[in-house]
């Protein structure tokens, strides 16, 4: 059974930049093989209540500005999947989360970016998430379990967010990790690892510098996400760093 993925996605530009991160995503989906289909929840899809897209082919939503004009010539026109959305709003709804249904919406560049680099052929049914930035991690983690059931029929189950994401931060690329990065990183890890479930959901006012890490909480619901969706067994699969503060971890929840 495939373990349920939290991947840091970075800038739009990652499938072009040399950094370890992108290096990491092309191997993952190698070593992962392929699966049924894939659902991923994005950060850039942000919803008052979980909706889920149901297309015949996903178009790609380039929903960034002021990047080189070869980022918006990239496109990753993965198949949808209409069963596997109706499947998924069948079992949040068993769950008590209300779900509807968008369908026109394509990938956003938080799907598109990791789903390139781990699948570039594009030839695997895509279904698209939103999360709810203001729900917080518990409603997140709940909406994990809801779907955990996916992975036993062979899909794919991805969070795509950032591990620390405050744009306001950025630096030059090159520059170091700040301590506040770090320290906020290594609580978390911790608390995964640990599988502090309480912690977790409390991480706003437990973990040190979490609203320097995570100004606006969209992009750490992905993670919660996972881990809701995942198993017992949890693993750092990947840690790094990028324009300074801009953390790259990934998680398997297997």
């Amino acid at each position: 059974m495939l373990p349920a993925l939290f991947v840091s996605h970075g800038a739009p530009t990652l499938p072009f930049d040399d950094v370890p991160a992108r290096d990491f995503l092309r191997d993952l989906g190698r070593g992962l093989g392929k699966p049924r289909a894939i659902l991923v929840a994005s950060a850039h899809w942000d919803t008052p209540a979980p909706m889920v897209n149901a297309v015949a082919v996903n178009s790609t939503i380039h929903d960034f500005r002021g990047f080189p004009r070869s980022l918006y010539d990239l496109r990753y026109a993965a198949p949808g999947n209409a069963p596997l959305a109706a499947d998924v709003s069948s079992r949040l709804a068993a769950a008590g989360l209300p779900v509807r249904t968008d369908g026109a919406r394509g990938l956003d560049h938080g799907a598109w970016v990791p789903l390139s680099l781990m699948y570039p052929k594009a030839e695997i049914p895509v279904v698209q998430l939103s999360v709810q930035g203001r729900a917080g991690a518990a409603h997140h983690i709940a909406l994990g379990r809801a779907l955990a059931g996916l992975r036993q029929d062979n899909v794919l189950v991805l969070g795509s967010g950032g591990f620390v994401h405050n744009l306001g931060r950025l630096e030059p690329p090159g520059s170091p990790e700040p301590d506040w990065a770090r320290e906020f990183s290594a609580w978390m890890h911790d608390r995964l690892m640990a599988r502090d479930e309480a912690a977790l959901a409390g991480y706003r006012r437990l973990a040190p510098h979490a609203v320097l890490a995570q100004p606006s909480e969209e992009h750490f619901m992905p993670l919660f996400f996972a881990y809701g969706a995942g198993g017992d067994k949890i693993e750092r699969l990947h840690a790094s760093h990028t324009f300074g503060s801009l953390r790259m971890d990934a998680y398997a929840f297997g």
